[in-house]
């Protein structure tokens, strides 16, 4: 077959990652398993590099929306570097080859062994978040004999429009950054602690921006704030515009206009010299990414039909923590339709993939895609209701890979202890 730039492709009634069919792949690695489509991941790398080509960037991809050593290892050779929020990132973006350089650490919450190890890998910049995290990072700096690098992360307190309230990062009174009337102090007292060097600002508005909109209305606070700490005498050579880039999830949705939001940056911040840092997630990997699922049953119950996989809320939470849309299709085609809850062997009632919609007519044994769950689905992944988590495959071209095994059922116990040694007070 014809390799074709849609990541899923259907080809004679079935459906392919790039050019391998799906059931050519749950049958040789089981159900659940998430498929990556390589090529797709690479060309929206590219798509962000080409809108921003001309103006200084550095594309720092987060981490937290897939964190697969393969892809950060592809995304490494292209040349991005990792935007991380824990130690056990910077231990991942370490073994898929990212230098300190590569490396921005940001989040609300980081332990002092974090610091510790960020100081140690050589990290480009440290985020602050809050008053007390500066003077942490001081202190843990000025113990190692070093100075920190850090960026303050502005809130810049707009309001941003997104489907669900927990993806918004950038109103006020969130937890994230530090409001914008108050990094002014901030600064000064970085000015004024010796073991830190404030070398930029940043900001995140949330998951899911459709238009560059919000961008429009933040951008200029974030400037003034460049201004303020300027004038203090820091020297600002960074400028973190966070991700966010909307992506489909519902057939029909837009993809987020990239160019207009490329270009509404570039205008506002070419004269200021500084280099830009973005931060995408979901817009690299979201689409490039399917779960397959197995159906096991099919069942009529209180005027309600289900379809029941064994995929559950513990492989894919985010229809039950976001109310999230997945649009699901038959691996083959099926004659017919049904309107069906999605459902999963969890024993919660919160375990559903669709409520009420209209799908084809599947029956046991039968593979279901689960399509854009290439953020935030494995990342988010459990072992609640003790069940392994999937397997992980990549697919380029005709080839595919198991990048991430399944885990087996000695894997759930291994870190346990059932004799235990017992230690006095």
């Amino acid at each position: 077959m014809s390799l074709s730039s849609e990541p899923f492709p259907r080809e004679g009634g079935v459906l392919y990652a790039e050019g391998v069919p799906l059931s050519v792949i749950a049958d040789a690695v089981g159900t659940p398993c998430y498929i990556y489509s390589a090529n797709t991941i690479r060309a929206r790398y590219q798509r962000l590099e080409q809108a921003f080509a001309g103006v200084p960037h550095h594309i720092h991809f987060a981490m937290k929306a897939n964190s697969s050593l393969s892809i950060l290892r592809l995304l490494q050779e292209m040349g991005a570097g990792v935007d991380i929020v824990s130690g056990g990132e910077l231990f991942r973006a370490h073994e898929a080859g990212f230098g300190g350089n590569d490396i921005v650490f940001s989040g609300v919450g980081k332990t002092v062994r974090e610091i510790e190890q960020a100081l140690d890998q050589r990290v480009l910049l440290i985020n602050v978040e809050s008053e007390a995290e500066l003077v942490t990072i001081d202190a843990v700096a000025g113990a190692r004999g070093v100075v920190a690098p850090i960026a303050i992360r502005v809130n810049p307190e707009v309001t941003v429009e997104t489907p669900h309230e927990y993806i918004k990062t950038g109103e006020k009174g969130q937890k994230f950054g530090i409001p914008r009337d108050d990094v002014e102090r901030i600064a000064a007292l970085a000015m004024a602690l010796p073991h830190v060097a404030l070398k930029g600002l940043g900001m995140h508005l949330g998951s899911q921006i459709a238009n560059a909109e919000p961008m429009r209305e933040a951008l200029p606070r974030l400037l003034d704030v460049v201004t303020q700490v300027r004038a203090q005498g820091h020297v600002i050579e960074y400028l973190d515009v966070g991700g966010g880039l909307a992506v489909p999830y519902a057939p029909g949705e837009p993809l987020a206009d990239v160019d207009d939001y490329a270009a509404l940056i570039i205008a506002a911040t070419r004269d200021w010299g500084v280099q830009l840092l973005l931060e995408p997630g979901r817009f690299i990997v979201a689409d490039a990414g399917t779960l397959v699922t197995r159906v096991l049953y099919r069942k009529h119950a209180a005027g309600k039909d289900f379809v029941v996989t064994d995929a559950g809320m513990n492989d894919l939470v985010r229809p039950a923590l976001y109310q999230a849309y997945h649009d699901i299709e038959p691996v083959r085609d099926t004659d017919g339709a049904i309107t069906v809850d999605v459902v999963g062997p969890i024993c919660e009632s919160g375990d559903f993939y669709a409520k009420d919609r209209v799908l084809a007519d599947v029956h046991a044994g039968d593979l279901l895609a689960v399509r854009t769950t290439g953020a935030y689905g494995y990342t988010m992944a459990s072992n609640y209701n003790s069940r392994p988590r999937p397997a992980e495959v990549l697919v380029e071209g005709t080839r595919f890979a198991v990048v991430t095994e399944r885990e087996r059922y000695e894997d759930l116990v291994r870190l346990e202890r059932a004799h235990l040694q017992w230690r006095s007070a």
